[in-house]
């Protein structure tokens, strides 16, 4: 016998940065995670921790680093850390760091931004996961947990039918997701932040305006989109379950629903993912 792939690390490291200027501050909130992989056999084999990195004190780097190098976007945070354990352990062939933001709007009175007060924006997060080994860093950024909801332009018709089939046809449904999604960029020396925001906006602009006959339909418009906008990323990928309004019956009490009333569902629901490639 022998021992297989193995790595270790460092899971939610929540941090939370002011970021002081001076007329305003900066809230940032993030959750990081450390994965390190390399010579770590021995440490399985006969109990040898010589060549093992507490993960206490890769939770200590990361809050260390952050003082100084937690100043922009979540890549280039990720990349520091990346670049610092695997700089300064030679043991280590590759370092994975995850990092999710939670988003902070800050308040506005007026019409002015409040200079250090801020709401929670939703239950939305940016997400980036940086690895980096022998052959460089790579950058896979995206975001989790976007509530998207159109009231019309979708539809679902002409699907395949069964004995066991009873879902009937609509040219005209409420279209609901918790989208996630990610993509690889081809770089490392970006604008992340730009980025970001440009690709964010084109994955809502392109589900709002998109007449969609499927949810597979949108994730691939999506996808689509942003590839042909972006040279810079190599592939788009997504996750977006069904969130099903399914339309109430009011005949039983003598009304007609015109697409008005529905019943919001949890569970089970349609679980559609995808990723769009350039040819």
């Amino acid at each position: 016998m022998k021992l297989g792939i193995n790595a270790y690390g460092k899971n939610a490291v929540n941090l939370s940065k002011i970021i002081r200027h001076a007329d305003h501050h900066e809230f940032r909130q993030v959750s990081v995670s450390v994965l390190l992989t390399g010579d770590f056999d021995t440490a399985h084999t006969h109990g040898d921790n010589s060549q093992i990195l507490p993960t206490d004190t890769q939770k200590n780097t990361v809050y260390v680093l952050a003082k100084e190098h937690f100043t922009g976007s979540i890549e280039e945070f990720g990349l520091y850390l990346a670049h610092y354990f695997v700089t300064r352990n030679p043991q280590i062939s590759k370092a994975r760091i995850a990092i999710e933001e939670h988003s902070w709007q800050r308040m506005s009175f007026n019409g002015q931004p409040h200079t250090h007060a801020f709401t929670g924006g939703s239950t939305e997060k940016r997400t980036t996961v940086v690895t980096q080994d022998a052959d460089g860093p790579v950058v896979v950024s995206g975001l989790k947990d976007l509530l998207l909801l159109k009231t019309t332009d979708s539809g679902f018709e002409n699907f395949l039918k069964d004995e066991y089939t009873v879902l009937q046809e609509t040219a005209d449904r409420i279209l609901a997701t918790q989208c996630e999604a990610s993509w690889e960029y081809t770089a490392t020396a970006l604008d992340f932040e730009a980025l970001y925001q440009q690709i964010r906006t084109s994955l809502l602009r392109t589900f709002s305006e998109h007449k969609s006959l499927s949810l597979q339909h949108t994730l691939y418009a999506i996808g689509e989109k942003i590839l042909q906008e972006h040279e810079v990323v190599k592939d788009v990928s997504m996750i977006m379950p069904n969130k099903h309004h399914i339309p109430f019956n009011l005949e039983q009490f003598g009304l007609e629903n015109k697409n008005e009333i529905f019943v919001a569902t949890d569970a089970p629901f349609g679980y559609i993912t995808g990723t769009v490639v350039r040819d």
